[in-house]
């Protein structure tokens, strides 16, 4: 027979509010011996509350909404793991939205999302709002949400950012260092996630070292393996690049191929370097070298955003950085003068 929470407060000497609070993480006020007491309880009984009747008491679903633009962007796959970390640990279940880039489907879904009264958004999102559904708009101020949108939405809080101009500059400095001078870029296509911190850190990194910018070395593609291979089958035109930057991982991953295609050997005759770090680019060969952007710890910082505004609306969701970080692996060589 299910235990009930009565039960449970008669088994540890407490009331039945004293459980509850203990549960909902709200018990702080009691003594460690009695939370101790109650959480033993619970453990060994494996005990589940029901949320359909907390439910009714609280009016919440215990139900939040997650919009991503790609389920199968290797990015996103880790925010969505982070989120749900944290958002099962509180007891939440995840509603996930696939929205496959387009616009008209996320407004789709946060219009189910609504009807199916979940506490609150987790939006990720390459696009910039519609004014019904901006961070002025009533929906907005009724419905809590947290927004994954590089920035592209403003915002005085709420924001996650991430140092990606100072992470491309990183990777095209190493570049340099190594003696690399012409370097070519894998750049996304106009629009899509607007990643143009990325370009401008390039840019900037070409510019400080003396070398001039040469658009014939920046191609662009999707943000994928295909999108990246076709991309550098374009740049790879041009007989004199030495190393290339690639937007994302799955670009450069792309990138080893139609670099293999022409005869030519990573890093030995064109290094190359990626953007994110995910977990298989150690495991390919050569192992990438890669700026490391940590998009497990952004899903779950957002999902802790989300939760403190269905919690505690009258507080100001703050902004968080985080930082870039160079993995040096084996996919870029020195360049030798001559």
């Amino acid at each position: 027979m299910k235990l009930t929470i009565k039960q449970i407060a008669a088994m540890a000497g407490v009331s039945v509010t004293t459980v509850s609070q203990i549960l909902n993480n709200k018990g702080a006020r009691f003594s460690q011996e009695t939370r101790d007491r109650v959480w033993a309880i619970v453990k060994e009984h494996n005990y589940k509350p029901d949320f359909f009747a907390s439910n009714l008491i609280n009016r919440k679903s215990k139900t939040v909404g997650m919009i991503i633009p790609d389920i199968t962007d290797y990015f996103f796959s880790k925010i969505v793991e982070g989120a749900e970390q944290y958002f099962n640990a509180l007891g939440y279940m995840v509603v996930l939205c696939n929205s496959q880039q387009s616009q008209e489907k996320e407004i789709n879904y946060l219009e189910e999302l609504r009807h199916r009264s979940v506490d609150g958004v987790l939006f990720a999102t390459p696009h910039l709002l519609p004014p019904e559904y901006s961070v002025k708009s009533p929906y907005f101020q009724k419905m809590p949400m947290i927004l994954i949108d590089r920035g592209i939405n403003q915002r005085e809080g709420g924001r996650l950012i991430v140092k990606e101009y100072e992470g491309a500059y990183q990777a095209v400095r190493y570049l340099i260092e190594q003696g690399h001078r012409e370097i070519g870029m894998l750049k996304e296509n106009t629009g899509y996630y607007q990643l143009e911190e990325r370009f401008n850190g390039y840019r900037d990194a070409l510019k400080d070292a003396g070398i001039p910018f040469k658009g014939r070395l920046v191609t662009s593609g999707n943000l994928t393996v295909p999108g990246g291979y076709r991309a550098a089958k374009q740049l790879l035109q041009q007989q004199e690049v030495t190393a290339i930057f690639c937007g994302n991982d799955a670009m450069a991953i792309g990138c080893y191929q139609a670099i293999y295609e022409i005869g030519k050997q990573v890093p030995g005759d064109i290094s190359v370097v990626g953007f994110d770090n995910l977990n298989l680019t150690q495991y390919i060969t050569p192992p990438l070298t890669t700026i490391e952007q940590p998009s497990f710890e952004i899903g779950f910082s957002a999902a802790k955003f989300l939760i403190d505004a269905i919690e505690f609306p009258e507080r100001r969701i703050p902004n968080k950085v985080f930082d870039t970080k160079l993995i040096i692996r084996e996919s870029v060589q020195r360049r030798t003068k001559g």
